[in-house]
């Protein structure tokens, strides 16, 4: 059973660390790098790619929207998949086609060809991401030992977008081809050692069949939502074919609603979302991953086309966020322990702020040191921060047979924060868009978006802080439909008698 009290009984994490643990989850983070790495790698490429294809601004921005619908669209999916068929089988098979896309990514000569590999590697994602995290969620124990694998698992993500933009700056210079190739024998190796390690996991038992009409409701209206969003600035906001697409979008979910509520195996069991802690680690990662997404969409174009720096250039400017990211991996899930989810989730949120208030000095001549580099840390450390945090108090009191649900739940947040404020910032910075292009012009065209980022990450801040103003009852469980969710908990973490 678990227990919110801490004892001095509890073994060490460090005690249970096997090297097959450590195996199992570099397999886990070798996915999630690749998932990030592949996102930044690609938008650095897009202009060499262009040029090579032939292909047009309109059709060449579907290069990153088809990854983006692939894996956005089917993640909630994917996450019911690990649990019904088997995480491990789940992780492995979506690992191959992803490692086959790349490779064939790398070689097609056509665009439509180039976008439809995207979209199949953002399929592949959709089942590797929510199947790698409910596999660390079901292998390592919770309370310490997990929040530890967690924070490393998570911090992969911000690791590999900064190495991603530093490896395009190099590949690109001999071809973008490379920049789609190198995932594939990444993917390969972390496939072949996962056969080896990863492990055999029991499907879910009794769960009373398929939920087919949900998979279907689901599904059509993830991928209704992302298209109509990446599609929203270019064909209006106020466009009939918006508002409707937006509508369309609102009545699925709602038929999904009854359908769910009455499948005896949903692909979502919404009595989940009963728990407050629950209900905030989603919001707190659609607004957190969102923010964030928008701010790194305005900051390369800030300084690659006002500034004039090289993609390379670009990368190294970001590269102290995600090497602060990085170096806090292994000391985070120690901090969690500590301190608990939900006081660190408002930290990392009010360093963000912080961060996203300060590029606001930005001029025509800014002093790296003075001016970007600040934002950078203060940014890096809310990452590092929050993110594992979030994924930690998402994951916590849930029953192991509902992790791959959760696990998609989350990162349907993820990707659909990050899809829909950066659409809304880059429709405020195109309604502010001058006339005459100077450089003192765009650059007081992208001070908007960043208001807009800030904003976002206030409100991400004010729904965390929601979580603190709640009195803490004594320790005793809350029973959520067929779940018991540790409401008393929700800001600590629970280790194991």
């Amino acid at each position: 059973m678990t227990s919110p009290l801490t004892t001095s009984a509890a073994p060490s994490p460090a005690a249970r660390w096997t090297p097959r643990l450590w195996g199992t989850l570099l397999v886990l983070c070798a996915a999630m790098f690749l998932d990030a790495l592949d996102v930044s790698m690609v938008g650095v490429a897009l202009p060499s790619i262009g040029s090579e294809l032939g292909l047009s601004t309109s059709t060449l921005q579907w290069v990153v929207s088809g990854y983006i619908l692939g894996y956005g669209g089917l993640l909630l999916l994917g996450g019911r998949t690990a649990d019904l068929l088997g995480r491990r089988q789940v992780f492995l098979v979506a690992l191959a086609v992803f490692a086959l896309a790349s490779l064939l990514g790398g070689l097609v000569d056509s665009g439509p060809l180039l976008i439809a590999s995207r979209f199949v590697k953002g399929l592949s994602a959709a089942f590797t991401a929510p199947a790698g995290l409910s596999i660390i969620t079901t292998t390592f124990q919770e309370g310490p030992l997990r929040n530890r694998a967690l924070s490393i698992y998570t911090t992969c993500a911000a690791t590999g977008y900064s190495l991603g933009l530093v490896f395009s700056g190099l590949l690109t210079e001999a071809s973008w081809r490379f920049t789609m190739l190198l995932p594939a024998p990444v993917a390969l190796i972390a496939l072949l050692v996962g056969m080896k390690l990863l492990p055999r996991g029991e499907r879910e038992r009794g769960h009373g069949g398929y939920d087919v009409p949900g998979a279907v409701l689901g599904t059509a209206s993830m991928l209704l939502l992302v298209f109509t969003v990446v599609q929203a600035p270019e064909a209006g906001w106020a466009s009939a074919r918006t508002i409707l697409s937006f509508v369309a979008v609102a009545v699925m979910l709602f038929v999904f609603v009854l359908v769910e509520r009455r499948s005896p195996s949903p692909l979502i069991r919404l009595g989940v979302l009963r728990s407050g802690s629950q209900v905030r680690a989603q919001l707190g990662a659609l607004t957190f991953v969102g923010s964030y997404t928008g701010f790194q969409f305005l900051v390369t174009l800030y300084m690659q086309q006002v500034l004039g720096w090289s993609a390379l250039h670009t990368a190294l400017a970001f590269l102290p966020a995600g090497a602060l990211v990085a170096l806090s991996a292994t000391k985070v899930g120690t901090v969690i322990d500590r301190f608990g989810t939900g006081r660190l989730i408002v930290l990392g949120f009010v360093l963000m702020t912080a961060g996203y208030a300060l590029f606001l000095r930005i001029d025509l001549n800014p002093v790296y040191a003075s001016v970007i580099l600040p934002t950078m840390l203060l940014v890096g450390a809310g990452f590092a921060l929050s993110y594992p945090s979030l994924n930690v108090q998402a994951t916590n009191g849930v029953d192991e047979h509902e992790q791959g649900m959760v696990s998609g739940l989350l990162n349907t947040s993820v990707q659909v924060g990050g899809a829909i404020f950066l659409a809304v910032v880059t429709a405020v910075v195109t309604a502010h868009a001058p006339e005459n292009a100077t450089p003192q012009a765009v650059l007081d065209s992208y001070r908007p978006g960043l208001v807009v980022v800030t904003i976002v990450a206030v409100v991400g801040l004010l729904l965390s802080l929601s979580g603190l103003r709640r009195p803490r009852p004594t320790a005793r469980s809350v029973v959520v439909a067929r779940s018991t969710v540790k409401e008393a908990d929700a800001d600590r973490v629970p280790v194991r008698d």
